[in-house]
């Protein structure tokens, strides 16, 4: 079993920045894969970014490719989303999600049925 639990959210204006944490309370947080996700208002969940178990391999949606970075730190059992230049599109809640790792992640980072556990959430609003 791993809990999850985002932190860093908040409201910042267009073209602000944003860090989200989230901290996996676990002694094997290095076995998963870790994934985070979005869900605005009215609307689906939207994969953002992911990151192998060793933190070699990011992967990320389009709408955040250049903006984003997504990291690792096993020793804190921790994971990194450093949000910059944000818009107004990019408000919703976050998902910090985590699935045991395996071959085929290369190939199916983005499906969050995937996952096997997910955070709380944390809010993020971008004013325009």
């Amino acid at each position: 079993q791993v809990q999850l639990v985002e932190s860093g959210g908040g409201l910042v204006q267009a073209g602000g920045s944003l860090k989200l944490s989230c901290a996996a309370d676990g002694r094997t947080f290095s076995n998963y894969a870790m994934g985070w996700f979005r869900q605005a208002p009215g609307k689906g969940r939207e994969f953002v970014a992911a990151i192998n178990w060793s933190g070699e391999s990011t992967y990320y949606a389009d709408s955040v490719k250049g903006r984003f970075t997504i990291s690792r730190d096993n020793a804190k059992n921790t994971v990194y989303l450093q949000m910059n230049s944000l818009k107004p599109e990019d408000t919703a809640v976050y998902y910090c999600a985590a699935r045991q790792t395996s071959r085929a992640y290369s190939l199916t980072y983005y499906r969050g049925s995937l996952y096997d556990y997910w955070g709380q959430g944390t809010q993020v609003t971008v004013s325009s």
